[in-house]
């Protein structure tokens, strides 16, 4: 890209109608593709031609990733003020209170205004605030299947699923591994619910993190000398109420604070 553009300044360029054609599931997951490096601007079919030549070229690596997040964020925040949120909160699985659509995180309330100001009596992590924001701006409200998938086999999935292995799932083992009672807090602190094993797993917790979204967390133990293995999988449904790119940010979102629980118990990883 030339100058250095974000995520945010790539979605301004495109048509915003989410048509698909390019195979990510919305603009703003091609724009994240773009900005990564995946993709490239003349691959949206939509895009005047001249517009991605002169947009286009080597990626803008440079952003820092929570300058990225920060401004997404505030693009999100100021799409609030047109939001009905008495409206979004009967989709969503939340309800509304003094001019606050609120829903549940995790077990914990999440509030937010029309100012875009989110009101919770807990650290707002902004990996798990962008997606809250898509959650609400955008989901369809769709009840979950019921059916587990990886990231790879969701829509647009299988272009982030390498980093998604390494940034994510790979970083929460290393915590499971050195803090063995991390899948008990994820019951005890997150609201998690511990499931039969699924996929031949040793623990498998279901953790809601927001209200129609589901995720799945399934560990195996090292044995016989073979390292452990961790793995997390969403609903077929998830991508109906939340973009996969934000599926992907909300689960390093977690895994920031496994680690940060992990460390706080005098466990560093």
């Amino acid at each position: 890209m030339n100058g250095k553009k974000s995520t945010v300044d790539i979605y301004k360029l495109l048509e915003k109608s989410n048509c698909r054609e390019c195979g990510y599931p919305t603009c703003m997951a091609f724009a994240a593709a773009v900005f990564q490096g995946r993709s490239h601007l003349k691959d949206c079919p939509r895009l005047d031609p001249a517009v991605a030549e002169a947009e286009g070229g080597a990626p803008a690596q440079t952003v820092d990733p929570g300058e990225e997040i920060n401004k997404a964020l505030e693009e999100f925040r100021a799409q609030m003020k047109d939001v009905d949120l008495e409206a979004r909160a009967k989709v969503l699985g939340g309800r509304y209170a003094n001019g606050r659509l609120i829903l549940k995180i995790l077990g914990k309330d999440f509030g937010v205004d029309n100012a875009g100001k989110i009101h919770t009596d807990i650290h707002v992590n902004p990996w798990v605030a962008a997606p809250f924001f898509a959650y609400v701006l955008h989901g369809q409200g769709v009840e979950p299947s019921g059916e587990w998938i990886s990231l790879r086999e969701l829509e647009g999935g299988q272009p982030l699923y390498g980093l998604f292995v390494q940034r994510v799932e790979q970083p929460i083992r290393k915590v499971a591994d050195a803090y063995p009672d991390l899948f008990a807090d994820m019951v005890d602190l997150f609201g998690g619910k511990e499931v039969e094993p699924a996929y031949q797993s040793d623990i498998s917790v279901v953790l809601q993190v927001l209200p129609k979204v589901p995720i799945m967390v399934c560990y195996w133990r090292p044995e016989d000398g073979m390292e452990s293995n961790f793995n997390l999988f969403f609903d077929a449904n998830a991508n109906k109420n939340l973009p996969t790119q934000a599926l992907y940010t909300l689960s390093g979102g977690l895994g920031n604070m496994f680690e940060k629980l992990a460390l706080r118990h005098g466990v560093a990883v």
